[in-house]
C-alpha cells in the first residue's frame, strides 16, 4: 500500500522533526546529482534561495515517481554569503577557510521546502536565518576543529549550532527548524490546510 506521507530524505535530521511532530511517514532518499542541478544555477547567478528551492523541487519529484499518489516532502538548504553559495568542506584546511571566510560576518540559510503530489507541485516556501559570527583567530579556529574533529566536514558551514559550533556566533536570527534544514511551522500549517494531519 503506497503510504500518503513521504519524506524525499535519508537525513536522520529531517526524520527526527517529523517523528518528533508526530506524523506519520514513510522516508525515501532522492537519487539526485545535486552538484549537477547547482552547477548551471550558480553560473547563471541564479539567487542562493532559488538554488535551495531547486534541490528540494527535484528531490520530491524523484520521489514522488517510486510513490504514485502519496504527498511528498523534498526540502533543501543552501548557506550563503552574499551571492557566494558554500558547499560542504573538503578536508578540515577548507574547513577552517569556511569558519575564517564567515568571521565576523552575517551569512544565510536558505532553508526550502515544496509538497508534491504525482508530477504536481502544490506548495513552495522558503526561509531563511541570518548567522552572526563573532570575530574568529585563526588560532582559535585551529583549536576549534581539533576539537570538534571529523564533525566539521558534516555540514556545509563547518559548524554543529547544537554543539561547540554556537561558541561561533554572537547573534542568530532565525528559527531553529530553519536552521536545521527543514521550515516546520509553515510545512505544518500546509499539511493541515490540505487535510493530511489533525487540524
Amino acid at each position: 500500500m503506497t503510504p500518503s506521507l513521504v519524506l524525499a530524505s535519508a537525513s536522520p535530521f529531517r526524520r527526527a522533526l517529523l517523528e518528533n511532530a508526530g506524523l506519520v511517514f514513510a522516508a525515501r532518499a532522492a537519487e539526485i546529482d545535486e552538484r549537477a542541478l547547482e552547477k548551471p544555477l550558480e553560473e547563471e547567478g541564479a539567487a542562493p534561495e532559488e538554488v535551495a528551492m531547486t534541490l528540494a523541487e527535484a528531490k520530491a519529484r524523484d520521489v514522488a515517481g517510486h510513490f504514485p499518489g502519496a504527498l511528498v516532502i523534498g526540502s533543501d538548504q543552501t548557506m550563503s554569503l552574499g551571492q557566494r553559495v558554500y558547499h560542504k568542506p573538503k578536508d578540515m584546511a577548507e574547513a577552517g577557510q569556511h569558519l575564517l571566510s564567515l568571521s565576523g560576518k552575517t551569512h544565510r540559510l536558505n532553508s526550502a521546502v515544496v509538497l508534491m503530489r504525482d508530477d504536481a507541485v502544490l506548495w513552495r516556501h522558503v526561509s531563511s536565518a541570518q548567522m552572526s559570527v563573532r570575530a574568529l583567530t585563526p588560532e582559535f579556529v585551529d583549536r576549534h576543529l581539533q576539537r570538534v574533529g571529523s564533525k566539521a566536514l558534516s555540514s556545509v558551514g563547518a559548524y554543529q549550532l547544537e554543539g561547540e559550533g554556537i561558541q561561533l556566533f554572537d547573534r542568530i536570527d532565525g528559527d531553529y527548524f530553519t536552521i536545521l534544514g527543514l521550515p516546520m511551522l509553515p510545512l505544518l500549517a500546509k499539511l493541515r490546510e490540505l487535510g493530511t494531519i489533525d487540524a
